[in-house]
């Protein structure tokens, strides 16, 4: 359960981050509207992935995801 939280406390982290770097694309180039639609759906769709994937038992995994917490 311990490696569970700390993934998916990573995993929003990073996504955080990643928000944070597309608002200058936005105000300055106009691009960054893709990458939140993307990171968006990131956001939506690997944690239901990953809790179908906890719940019977299958490691879990979260792609873009950096390790802050070990």
């Amino acid at each position: 359960m311990d490696f569970h939280g700390k993934a998916i406390l990573n995993f929003r982290i990073s996504m955080f981050l990643y928000v944070l770097i597309c608002i200058p694309f936005v105000i300055f180039f106009g691009l960054g509207f893709i990458g939140l639609i993307i990171l968006g759906i990131f956001y939506l769709i690997f944690p239901i992935i990953n809790a179908v994937k906890a719940s019977n038992g299958e490691m879990i995994h979260y792609p873009f995801s950096i390790q802050f917490i070990k």
